[in-house]
Order: C-alpha cells, then structure tokens, then sequence
C-alpha cells in the first residue's frame, strides 16, 4: 500500500507558522523524516492561500525538493498555486490533491493534470456536496473518470479516486458507504486508484483513541483493495499495518467485519483494542469516548 504523509499542513501550530514565516528549517526536518517513515508521497497542505498560494507553492517546493526525493502531493483549493506548484516541482511526478467532481474545479484542474503529466486525487465531492451512499459515489466517479480520459487523454492510471472518509463519531452511515464503495470500485473505474483521508474516521474522538480508529479503519479499506492512503507520518505500526506485518491483527477485524464469534479471553490487551474498536466502527457497538477504557 502506498502512503501519502499528511503533516506538512498549513492547520500545524508548528509547521504553519514556518509556512507562514517562509522558514525552511522546520519544514525540511519534517520532509527528511517523512521519506524516512517511508512515505510516497509529501502532502503539501498551504489550505486555501487565496492571496499568497502561488507564491507561497513556488518557494515550498523547491525547498522540500531541496531536501528530499520523495514525489510532491500538491493540496489547496488555490488554481493559481497548483499551477505553480506543478511549474516548480523538478524532480518527480507530482499529485494533485485534489479535483472535486464539480464543473468549475473539473474545467480549471483537469487541463493542468494533462498538460504537465501529473497524477491527481478525484475527490467524490459533487455539485450537492457529500454524496449520500455508494450509488451516488459510484456516478460522481464514473462522471470524473469519463471526463479525465475522455476528454483529456489522462491514463487511468494516473487517478486516484477518494471517496471521502468522515469521522466515526458523527456520520457512521457513511463509513459503510465507502466500504460498499470500495467493493465495485474498480468495476466502476478499471485502472484507476485509490486513495482516501484515513484520518478523519477521528476526527472529534480524543486525542489518545485517534491512532487505534485510523489504524483499524485502514485495515477494514485495505481489506476492500483500498491502494494508498492520506496518513499520519509518524504513527509507526500504522505504517506497518499498511505493509501487511500484522496479519493477526487483520485478521481479527476481517472477524468482526464478517460477524464471526471471537473468545475475548484468550485475545492480548492489545488484540481486544483493535477488536473493540471494530465493533465500534462497524457500527456492532455504540461510539463512545471510552469505549476503550484507557
């Protein structure tokens, strides 16, 4: 599974203000650590940037590139600063993160995509807002898909289609219709791939319980064929889940998911965690702060 470090974001207390200070340093230290975490790619999150996007992409790139060899994820809503970013980025493809499926986004972004040979991240985020289920996703996707090849010539290959992740606490429903999503995905969009926000399934739940939900939730996607994922570059055992080096405990969500008995007292302190929280998102037990009791 590949993975697409999320920290360098404008929201950072600590990485905003280097941002907003134009200094390198904390945002170099950051890009060394996340190509040593393994990432794929580099999320460069400058948010909205309405009046200083394009300058602000034109000096962070170069200064991560600088540093690192890691493929840039180029995130803001600002068309002038994905332009810029995509002129400035030098050494690999970059990624768009990210085009809605909305007329005005599709008619600026798509050509961008085409004409400097980037990937991009179709975010299944319509003219209405959040789709309702998997049907609605289903035709966002396949809207998006027909456009970029059809249109613009882009190779499937080069799509990665999100189809929206929402926090456990607030909107469960949808959870389950990304995960019936994820089963016709590639029926829907043959080539094509996929990526999503792993972390705002914790969104809202206390600090201490966010790691266990994007880690559980990853295993319920990946099970789905869920091909890269938005990730927290420093959770550790996150990243080796990805990597397929807990089989165990993917196999104890696989149980919960498929409705199997599990004997609670023969599972480690540790197993009861990931089986707990599965029932949780699955939506077996009611969400509550501390389900978990620790």
């Amino acid at each position: 599974m590949k993975l697409i470090g999320e920290n360098l974001n404008i929201m950072s207390n600590k990485y905003g203000a280097a941002l907003k200070q134009r200094d390198p340093k904390p945002l170099q230290e950051l890009a060394i650590q996340q190509a040593e975490a393994g990432m794929d790619w580099i999320d460069l999150n400058i948010g909205p940037a309405g009046k200083t996007g394009e300058e602000l992409m034109s000096w962070l790139v170069p200064v991560i590139e600088e540093v690192v060899d890691v493929p840039l994820a180029l995130d803001t809503s600002n068309v002038k600063a994905i332009a810029a970013g995509l002129k400035a980025c030098k050494k690999q493809r970059p990624l768009i993160n990210s085009i809605m499926v909305r007329p005005e986004r599709m008619e600026a972004l798509l050509p961008l995509a085409a004409s400097s040979d980037a990937e991009f991240v179709g975010l299944l985020w319509g003219p209405e807002g959040m789709p309702r289920d998997e049907n609605e996703r289903g035709a966002l996707c396949a809207e998006l898909v027909y456009k970029a090849t059809g249109e613009f010539g882009i190779s499937p290959e080069r799509i990665y289609i999100d189809p929206i992740q929402t926090p456990v606490n607030v909107q469960q429903i949808q959870i389950m219709s990304v995960m019936e999503f994820m089963k016709m995905f590639q029926d829907i969009a043959p080539g094509c791939r996929s990526t999503i926000g792993l972390s705002n399934v914790s969104n809202g739940p206390p600090d201490h319980l966010r790691p266990i939900l994007n880690q559980v939730m990853l295993i319920i996607l990946k099970r789905h064929g869920l091909y890269s994922a938005i990730v927290d570059c420093f959770d550790t055992r996150l990243h080796e889940i990805a990597r397929g080096k807990h089989p165990n405990l993917e196999a104890l969500v696989h149980k919960v998911e498929d409705g199997q008995s599990i004997d609670m007292g023969k599972l480690t302190d540790d197993e009861l965690k990931y089986v707990k929280t599965a029932k949780v998102i699955l939506g077996h037990a009611l969400y509550s702060d501390s389900w978990l009791e620790i």
